[in-house]
């Protein structure tokens, strides 16, 4: 007999969780069970380890993705954004959450909330509706059918249990009560955005103000290195998830694990968001360098003094805890600096801004079409935070690319001042 019929027969309701652990003692895991000192979702976990991948996929989906919503129940799942990355993810999660194998955990249907805007005299949402494109921010790339553009937030929203946010953060101030609003009791989100915001005592993580602002729910956060254009057309890359509970991050990498964009799990949300936020910074260092025609010894140079002040003020302001070796190795750390250091936005707009000494919004509007740059909003959110913490001194790089940034110095001072460094 199956997994699920054993524990789906009609007396297995009986009881709750000690039918489930009886039903699996008649099964292939007596010998766990005897072990009573044991919670039951540990119990569980060590059921699932002992079954084979058939037995295993249907049972955490009767579970409802690992028990987190209970059995029967499955994760509607609202993409909060649409923008490239917003739009990537979109085609990622709408294949995924459409899986025979993945149907007991999620609902097919994934609302995409979508800032109205016109194109072409058509409005955006009804583009994605009926051609499954995003040809403003994503030309080129089909997006599943079950993907449906929402204009309505209080719309995209209604029920959700899974929010995947994925917007420029200067938005979330206006949409989040909104959002509190409509979700489900028993929401979780996701973070994609990359940023950080500066407080009085130093570094507020964007995760943390989500949560807050949604009630106090539990924030995992995603990042690595992740161009997203590469990521939409199918391109081996990794990714990381910082989470504060694992049961989670299970359901989370269910959501967004495939073949060519693979999903690692790593407990520490603040490293994890700190990385995807900063490299945005050092970016702009490798940007300008690459703006005055240096070569690969001195980006190199850059991107290592880079990681060392990333990885200094994550422990700084967030404990030892913070950044250790294993995130340091993960997509969302070297990696993703690498990565972004060659191809991501804000290295090649901060070359512009070296070559030709236009503002940022102004390359904004002539290389990004419509999308933002995160790496000189950080940088002043950055400097504002050491400021505040008495730290400038101790992170010479973080400084210079400030003052080149905000125009006080000349984009030279990026290697002029190296020998200030370390």
């Amino acid at each position: 007999r199956s997994v699920s019929k054993r524990l789906c027969s009609p007396d297995a309701t009986m009881s709750g969780k000690r039918k489930v652990e009886d039903e699996a003692v008649n099964g292939a895991d007596a010998e766990v069970l005897q072990k009573k000192q044991m919670k039951f979702p540990q119990r569980i976990e060590e059921i699932l380890a002992k079954l084979n991948k058939a037995e295993r996929d249907e049972l955490t989906g009767f579970l409802g993705g690992g028990g987190r919503l209970g059995a029967g129940r499955r994760e509607k799942v609202c993409l909060i954004g649409s923008g490239n990355w917003g739009s990537t993810m979109a085609r990622v999660c709408g294949e995924n959450v459409a899986r025979p194998d993945r149907a007991n955990l999620f609902e097919k249907e994934i609302p995409m909330w979508v800032h109205e805007e016109m194109v072409d005299g058509q409005k955006l949402t009804d583009i994605i509706n009926t051609k499954h494109e995003n040809v403003k921010y994503l030309p080129g790339i089909t997006l599943p059918s079950n993907v449906r553009a929402v204009a309505d937030i209080a719309d995209a929203v209604r029920d959700a249990t899974l929010l995947i946010v994925v917007i420029p953060h200067q938005f979330l101030d206006k949409i989040t009560p909104i959002i509190k609003q409509h979700m489900h009791k028993d929401a979780i989100a996701v973070s994609l955005i990359k940023g950080v915001e500066e407080t009085e005592t130093g570094i507020s993580l964007l995760s943390t103000k989500i949560s807050e602002q949604l009630g106090g729910i539990d924030v995992s956060v995603l990042m690595g290195a992740n161009v997203a254009n590469e990521v939409a057309r199918g391109d081996f890359c990794e990714t990381t998830i910082g989470y504060n509970i694992k049961a989670n991050a299970d359901v989370l990498k269910q959501l967004f694990d495939q073949p060519n964009f693979r999903v690692s799990l790593v407990s520490d949300v603040p490293g994890v968001e700190l990385c995807g936020a900063l490299k945005n910074v050092v970016a702009l260092a490798a940007g300008f360098a690459d703006g005055l025609g240096l070569g690969a010894n001195s980006k190199a140079a850059l991107i290592r003094i880079g990681l060392l002040e990333i990885r200094r003020l994550g422990m700084e302001i967030f404990g030892e805890a913070c950044l250790t070796d294993s995130t340091m190795m993960q997509s969302c750390g070297v990696a993703d600096m690498i990565a972004t250091c060659y191809g991501g936005r804000n290295r090649k707009c901060a070359e512009a801004f070296a070559k030709e000494g236009k503002t940022w919004e102004q390359l904004e509007d002539e290389l990004l079409g419509g999308q933002k740059l995160q790496g000189p909003s950080t940088c002043i959110s950055l400097h504002a935070a050491m400021t505040a913490r008495g730290l400038t001194g101790d992170f010479p790089l973080f400084e210079t690319i400030y003052a080149i940034s905000t125009g006080a110095r000349p984009a030279s001072d990026i290697v002029d001042q190296a020998h200030t460094y370390y």
